[in-house]
């Protein structure tokens, strides 16, 4: 699977739990795919201060991307940069 399909994959798993998400008032982006094969995202709106946001991400994110892509050594949630 070359970077592109898997970025569609990952993508594809994201829509599947967006609504979840976005019942909540939240959402999430995909930022990058190291070469070691982890996830970057970025958790949005509610999302990002919600207190249930680790175990959103292991339990839901991580779990729904490693389905599609068993490739993924793991899921991290990264914060937008203040300077951006």
């Amino acid at each position: 699977m070359n970077r592109q399909e898997t970025i569609e994959k990952i993508n594809v798993a994201l829509e599947q739990i967006r609504p979840f998400l976005m019942d909540d008032g939240g959402d999430i982006e995909l930022v990058e795919i190291t070469d070691e094969m982890v996830v970057k995202v970025r958790f949005l709106g509610a999302c990002k201060s919600c207190n249930m946001s680790p175990s959103t991400l292991k339990g839901g994110v991580e779990e729904a991307i490693k389905r599609v892509v068993p490739e993924i050594q793991s899921v991290i949630s990264i914060e937008e940069s203040i300077n951006a």
